[in-house]
C-alpha cells in the first residue's frame, strides 16, 4: 500500500499544507489505496512534505509524485484530456503553486503576527517549549527568505496581495460555469487548485486573499463540490489516519 507522509491534521481542512492536499485529493480521484502517516519536512526525501513510500521507493514533491503515480498505476485521472487541455491544465497548475502559492505563504509567515501565531500552533505546536520557539524562528525566517528570492518578497504587502487577488480572479474566470477546471471530469488541476484554495478559505487565517476568495462563489461552490465528492464521508480507499 502506498504510503502518505504529511504534516499532522489542523483546522477544516485535509492537511495544513496545500501540496499535502493536493497529493490525498489526487490519490482519492485515483482510487489507489493508502495510509497516511504524520511526519515531519526533514524526514522527507527533499527535506519537504508530501513525500510518498511506494514499492521501496520514496518520491518527494508533489509534482513528481503525481508522474510517478501515473508511470506506475496508468493516469487514471488526466486520461481524458486532450494535448491542449493538459497544457492549459499545467499552466494553471503552475500559477496556482508557483505564484498564487507565494501569496498564500506570505499570509501565513509574514508581517501579521497574529496569522504567523496561529500558524506556529499548527505546525509547531507538539513540539517541547524549548525549541518551539527556535525552530519556528528558523523555519519563518527561511521561508521568507525563500519568498525573497522567488521575488515575491521582494514587493510590498499591498502588492503581494494584489497580485494574489488577480490570481484568484483568473481561476475564477477560466473555472466560470464548470464544475471542473478542465469540463465534465475532474483533474489533477482541481486537486492542486482545492489544495490551495481549502487552505485559504477554511483556515483561521485572514487576509485579503481569504476575503476576495470567500466573493469568488463559483470557487467557494467549488471547494465544497470537492470536498462533497472526495472527502464526505470519507472515501473507502482512505486509511483511519487520512482527513
Amino acid at each position: 500500500m502506498i504510503k502518505l507522509y504529511q504534516f499532522a491534521p489542523a483546522w477544516d481542512v485535509p492537511n495544513l499544507s496545500p501540496f499535502c492536499v493536493k497529493v490525498e485529493t489526487y490519490l482519492r480521484m485515483a482510487a489507489l489505496p493508502y495510509e497516511v502517516i504524520a511526519a515531519i519536512p526533514l524526514q522527507g526525501p527533499k527535506g519537504q512534505l508530501p513525500f510518498i513510500e511506494d514499492n521501496g521507493k520514496r518520491i518527494g514533491d508533489s509534482q513528481f509524485i503525481v508522474e510517478y503515480l501515473k508511470q506506475t498505476y496508468g493516469d487514471r485521472v488526466d486520461g481524458h484530456l486532450t494535448p491542449a487541455k493538459r497544457a492549459a491544465s499545467n499552466a494553471m497548475q503552475r500559477l496556482i503553486e508557483n505564484h498564487l502559492g507565494w501569496a498564500f505563504v506570505f499570509a501565513r509567515f509574514g508581517k501579521r503576527d497574529e496569522n504567523w501565531a496561529e500558524n506556529k500552533r499548527a505546525i509547531f505546536g507538539k513540539l517541547p517549549p524549548v525549541v518551539r520557539d527556535l525552530v519556528a524562528a528558523v523555519a519563518r525566517r527561511q521561508i521568507l527568505k525563500e519568498m525573497r528570492g522567488h521575488g515575491m518578497g521582494r514587493h510590498t504587502e499591498e502588492e503581494i496581495y494584489l497580485l494574489g487577488r488577480q490570481d484568484l480572479d483568473a481561476l475564477s474566470d477560466y473555472l466560470g460555469a464548470k464544475s471542473w477546471f478542465m469540463g465534465e471530469q475532474p483533474s489533477t488541476l482541481d486537486a492542486s487548485a482545492f489544495g490551495l484554495l481549502a487552505n485559504i478559505l477554511w483556515v483561521p487565517i485572514e487576509s485579503p486573499l481569504k476575503e476576495h476568495l470567500s466573493s469568488l462563489r463559483n470557487l467557494t461552490a467549488f471547494c465544497e463540490r470537492v470536498r462533497e465528492r472526495y472527502y464526505v464521508p470519507p472515501a473507502a480507499n482512505a486509511s483511519t489516519g487520512g482527513a
